[in-house]
C-alpha cells in the first residue's frame, strides 16, 4: 500500500519553490540540475522529494533516489513516466545520461551501454546505435580507395559546427587536409544553431569540395551532441564540460577513431569561450592516452580580431553584409545573399544565435 501513498508530481521549474527543491533533492544524492532540462517529475511522499527524474531532449538525467527508498521500484517508476513523456512527444530513440554507479539499474530497464569515464556513463536505448553509425561512416570513408594526401598514411579529424562556414572553419581544414593522406570532418548534428544542420552540412561540403582527401560526415549522436557534450551549447555550464568533454572524447578515442585509423586531430585555438576550451584542454590531456595527437591551430585574423561564426552572426545582426563577405567563403556568402537564407537572418536579426 505504501506505493500509492507515494505521489507523482511533475515539476513545474519556472516556479522557485519547485526549483529549489529538486535543486536541494539533486544536491543530496550529488548531483546538480542540468540548466537545459525540459520536463521534470518527483515522487514525493507527505510532501517530500523522495525520488526525481528529467530530460533535455532525448537524453533522461537527473535520475535519483533517496537511498532510504532504494528497492522499492522508483527508479523504474521515474523511467516509465520519463519514457512515455518521450513517447508522447514523439521521440523513441533515447539516451541515459548517468553515474556509473547506476548503470545496472539503467541496464535492466532495457538501457545499452554506450561509452563509460570514472565520472558518467552514458546507455541508449537502441543496442546497435553505436554500431550502425559506425558501419554508416566507415562505408562513407571510402577505406580501401587511394587517396592522394600530403601526410603520409596519416588520417586526420575535425569537428566542426559551422553555424556559418567561415574562413577560419576552411582554414582549419585546409590545414589539416595538407598533412595527412585522409582527413575526416564530422558536422555538429544537434539542430540547435540558427543555421539548420542540413544547410550547415551543405555549406561545408561545398567549402571543401576542392579539398580531394576530405571526407565529410553528419557528427550524429556520437560525437559533440546533446548525449556526449551538453555544455558545448549552453556555452556557460564549465562546471559539467569537463565530465561532458571526457565522456565523448573517450567514446571518440574508443570507437570512432579506430574505426576509421584516426591518428590524429586537428581543433583551433579558443580565444573566448570558456567550455569549449576546457572541450580543447581535455582533449590534448586524453588522447594521446589513445595514440592519437592532437595538433591546436591558431585562428586566422581578419584585422585586429579572429575570424569566427559569432562574429559573422553579429555583423549578420547589424545588417554589415559588406563585413560579412571578407570573413566567409564565396559558397556561404552566396546562399547568405539567396531567398532561402531569408528564415536565418530574420533568426538572427531577431536574436537567436
Amino acid at each position: 500500500m505504501w506505493m500509492l501513498e507515494m505521489e507523482e508530481q511533475v515539476l513545474k521549474l519556472e516556479s522557485d519553490r519547485d526549483k529549489d527543491r529538486l535543486i536541494a533533492f539533486l544536491k543530496s544524492r550529488g548531483l546538480t540540475l542540468d540548466k537545459d532540462i525540459q520536463h521534470s517529475v518527483a515522487i514525493e511522499e507527505e510532501g517530500r522529494i523522495v525520488a526525481t527524474g528529467a530530460f533535455s531532449g532525448r537524453v533522461l538525467k537527473c535520475i535519483a533516489v533517496d537511498e532510504a527508498y532504494a528497492g522499492r521500484g522508483l527508479s523504474a517508476r521515474v523511467m516509465n513516466h520519463l519514457i512515455r513523456e518521450q513517447y508522447r512527444r514523439g521521440r523513441t530513440r533515447l539516451f541515459i545520461f548517468s553515474k556509473p554507479k547506476n548503470k545496472m539499474i539503467f541496464s535492466e530497464l532495457g538501457f545499452h551501454i554506450v561509452v563509460e569515464t570514472p565520472s558518467a556513463v552514458l546507455l541508449e536505448n537502441r543496442k546497435d546505435g553505436l554500431s550502425r553509425y559506425l558501419d554508416e561512416i566507415g562505408r562513407k570513408s571510402g577505406d580501401g580507395e587511394e587517396v592522394v594526401g600530403e601526410g603520409g598514411d596519416t588520417v586526420g579529424a575535425v569537428i566542426v559546427n559551422g553555424n556559418p562556414f567561415t574562413l577560419g572553419h576552411r582554414y582549419l581544414i585546409e590545414y589539416a587536409a595538407a598533412r595527412v593522406q585522409k582527413l575526416h570532418v564530422f558536422v555538429v548534428w544537434e539542430d540547435r544553431s540558427v543555421f539548420p544542420q542540413e544547410i550547415r552540412y551543405r555549406l561545408i561540403g561545398e567549402g571543401v569540395k576542392h579539398l580531394s582527401n576530405v571526407v565529410l560526415h553528419q557528427g550524429r549522436d556520437y560525437i559533440i551532441s546533446d548525449a556526449t557534450f551538453p555544455s558545448y551549447f549552453l556555452k556557460k555550464d564549465e562546471d559539467a564540460a569537463e565530465v561532458h568533454a571526457e565522456l565523448d572524447l573517450t567514446l571518440f578515442s574508443r570507437h570512432i577513431a579506430p574505426h576509421l585509423h584516426i591518428t590524429k586531430r586537428f581543433v583551433g585555438k579558443e580565444p573566448s569561450c570558456k567550455v569549449t576550451r576546457t572541450y580543447n584542454r581535455t582533449m590534448k590531456k586524453l588522447l594521446p592516452a589513445w595514440g592519437i595527437d592532437v595538433e591546436e591551430i591558431p585562428r586566422i585574423c581578419s584585422g585586429q580580431e579572429a575570424i569566427s561564426a559569432s562574429r559573422v552572426r553579429e555583423l549578420i545582426r547589424k545588417d554589415d553584409m559588406n563585413a560579412v563577405k571578407e570573413l566567409v567563403p564565396e559558397t556561404t556568402y552566396r546562399f547568405l545573399q539567396s531567398p532561402e537564407a531569408g528564415e536565418v537572418i530574420r533568426c538572427i536579426r531577431g536574436g537567436l544565435r
